[in-house]
């Protein structure tokens, strides 16, 4: 393991709302985008690392999540073939908060 690595997933989200009023009927429409801006941590291979403690902790939760995100893409593959399967995302925090980006109508 890099002694300098985070070990971390990061996720940075921005969230953009546009107003617009039609001064006619004076009803107000809003438009709102959001982007995602990912920064994912690499898997670990356990036996070649030697982490140990929390360092093991933190490399079993980084898999475990890359795991989910590779079956929620997987699950979603599927469903562009007409298939109706169950999709993961609440399996892990990383999939859960990236549900729009994956699944949405993006």
């Amino acid at each position: 393991m890099n002694a300098e690595s985070s070990r971390s997933h990061a996720i940075f989200q921005l969230k953009f709302t546009q107003t617009s009023v039609n001064s006619a009927t004076a009803n107000a429409t809003d438009r709102v985008s959001k982007i995602s801006l990912v920064d994912l941590a690499g898997s670990e291979r356990q036996d070649k690392t030697g982490a140990k403690g929390q360092q093991l902790t933190e490399a079993k939760n980084i898999n475990q999540s890359l795991t989910t995100l590779g079956l929620v893409i997987k699950a979603l593959a599927a469903r562009t073939g007409g298939s109706q399967k169950f999709v993961p995302y609440r399996q892990s925090i990383l999939t859960w908060l990236l549900k729009e980006s994956l699944g949405g109508n993006s």
